[in-house]
């Protein structure tokens, strides 16, 4: 299949920011996203949608987009996601990323069907991250960024994998709830999750 290029930016001023997240399906921690702007003459090769990346050429690629691109990260907070809903937490990670870049971009390409509700301009690119080097590269840096917290979250809360899971509803995930109950950092909204509260819980059993 052919990987991302610069097709669809090319149509779109300097500097372009592309815009993706992470951690929207998981069952525990925040989301995360990023908006990297590319120097279209020096950026790493090998750029793709970071789900068909294999992890140490993802993190080879993390750290070589360290050094050749402008990098801004937000996150939203599992508490916001329970506040806002995943779709409004992760617009405003996606607005917070924009916000970490410390400059304005002429314009922004974001992956999905919808933009933040601001007033920059800007256009959704549906998979955006497996057609546009931007985009991609901002599914990179959210990607390795959310397994990173994943990973040290794990340590404070072991025995649900998330080192390996990342928070994602996979059935050794789903069991350690079952087995260990709900952390802070799960998203007590979520079917998998809800059901194990023990209010939730009680009321059952009434």
């Amino acid at each position: 299949m052919p990987r991302p290029c610069f097709k669809i930016e090319r149509d779109f001023p300097e500097p372009l920011a592309g815009v993706d997240e992470a951690g929207c399906a998981p069952l525990a921690g925040p989301v995360v996203a990023a908006a990297v702007v590319l120097d279209r003459n020096r950026f790493p090769r090998g750029l793709d949608d970071s789900k068909v990346v294999p992890v140490k050429e993802r993190e080879s690629l993390y750290r070589r987009l360290q050094d050749q691109a402008r990098i801004g990260v937000g996150i939203a907070s599992v508490e916001e996601i329970e506040v806002l809903n995943i779709y409004w937490a992760r617009m405003l990670a996606m607005t917070r990323a924009v916000e970490a870049l410390g400059f304005e971009p002429a314009w922004i390409l974001v992956d999905g069907n919808a933009c933040p509700r601001w007033s920059r301009p800007s256009k959704a690119i549906v998979n955006g991250d497996a057609r546009c080097r931007s985009i991609a590269a901002a599914s990179i840096i959210a990607k390795v960024t959310r397994d990173r917290l994943m990973a040290e979250y794990c340590a404070r809360y072991p025995g649900y994998g998330w080192s390996r899971n990342k928070g994602y509803p996979t059935p050794d995930h789903r069991r350690a709830i079952a087995r260990l109950g709900v952390t802070p950092l799960h998203r007590r909204s979520f079917a998998g999750v809800r059901e194990h509260l023990p209010d939730l819980l009680s009321e059952a059993a009434e």
